[in-house]
């Protein structure tokens, strides 16, 4: 591990509760959560730093088993002396008259391995079990039964009574299942064959619940996207003959027609809208490339009032360029619903963490423009 400012690596940048380290080049994402770290008698309010690739921070560099060692040292706190001192840094400091923990080692352990797990797109514990209860239900096998058990077992404690999402049942009827007749379950709970016949029900009443929520999903729907993100990425140097997703880029040359004007793509065409200086926009528009074409327009005299202006022009050449190439527009319309992510120099084109994407949402309402013009509904 390499320090900088004390940190190995680069130092993580965090987003709201989500964050990222930089290694080598590559972006490995992360979250973190509060925690107590015990240092020298004194109780620090600090952040413990997660990341996909299972290095964790709590003041030092750990995996989860370096964490598991840290929660077992006190150095990662689950519990508080009362009288003790705490501090939150340079913004306060106080002492404990009654405190009170809601996480255990091994709950803050589970959960940290949950974070992994997510941010690695996988199942985490909770899913794991919910996956397991969907196999035994369609079964009724024991191996299957005894699988359940061991997914339930698998999640923290204290989180179970959230697996099935329903705060009157709480975890109830999966505990229930999970349990062979005659034992007890995790709540000290004897297992009757009128309690499995009950568990059985609440899952089967349940999915005529959630298949009626289907049938009367909104009429507006659905609320998100069904298709996955399109990210469009910095431009080619050269496109080929088919550029496939690319070809949704502005830089793409594909003829562009507005007014009288031919253009030989769409950046050729936008900055040619920028100046009201017709050298300028001659030069531009004979520019040989989508990058000349820029360049030309940085000599030329910008119209006052374009960053007013220079939304509607982009939506007019983007649907100039798809109404008028079937192909292209074919392109755009096999990204089904999904969200466009268009990068590019411009925070107010761009998407990505900071950046507006005002590009990629264009490109979305031309796509829903395109097949309204092909349904001869505008």
């Amino acid at each position: 591990m390499r320090p900088v400012s004390g940190l190995p690596y680069d130092a993580p940048v965090a987003l709201g509760k989500r964050t990222y380290r930089v290694v080598d080049g590559e972006r490995i994402e992360g979250t973190w959560r509060h925690v107590f770290i015990r240092n020298g008698g004194t109780y620090f309010l600090s952040d413990l730093l997660v990341f996909a690739d299972g290095a964790i921070s709590c003041w030092e560099w750990v995996d989860l088993d370096g964490l598991r060692e840290k929660l077992a040292s006190g150095w990662v706190a689950t519990s508080l002396e009362a009288g003790a001192e705490a501090s939150a840094h340079h913004l306060a400091g106080w002492r404990f008259e009654e405190p009170q923990m809601y996480v255990d080692a091994e709950e803050l352990l589970g959960e940290v391995a949950d974070e992994i797990d997510e941010l690695n797109g996988r199942p985490d514990s909770t899913q794991r079990c919910t996956m397991a209860l969907d196999t035994y239900l369609a079964s009724r096998a024991e191996a299957d039964r005894e699988a359940l058990r061991v997914a339930y077992l698998g999640m923290p404690a204290h989180i179970r009574r959230y697996a099935l999402g329903d705060m009157d049942a709480k975890d109830g009827p999966l505990r229930v299942l999970c349990t062979p007749v005659g034992e007890r379950t995790t709540w000290d709970e004897v297992v009757t064959e009128q309690m499995r016949d009950q568990a059985f029900e609440y899952f089967a009443d349940r999915d005529r619940s959630v298949r009626k929520w289907r049938e009367n999903r909104p009429l507006d729907g659905p609320e998100q996207a069904q298709s996955p993100t399109v990210m469009l990425a910095s431009t080619l140097v050269n496109f080929p003959a088919s550029p496939g997703i690319q070809g949704l880029r502005n830089e793409c040359p594909v003829t562009i027609t507005i007014g009288d004007k031919v253009y030989a793509s769409a950046v050729h065409a936008y900055w040619s809208l920028a100046t009201t200086d017709e050298p300028a926009r001659a030069a531009i528009a004979a520019a040989g490339t989508a990058f000349q074409a820029e360049q030309a327009a940085g000599k030329a005299p910008i119209r006052p009032d374009w960053p007013k202006l220079r939304a509607a022009a982009m939506h007019t050449v983007l649907l100039a360029k798809f109404t008028q190439n079937p192909a292209f527009a074919e392109i755009l319309l096999s990204t089904g619903d999904a969200r466009i992510d268009y990068n590019s120099g411009s925070a107010y084109w761009s998407g990505g963490a900071n950046g507006r994407n005002w590009l990629g949402r264009l490109l979305e309402l031309v796509r829903s423009e395109v097949v309204a013009h092909r349904a001869d509904f505008l």
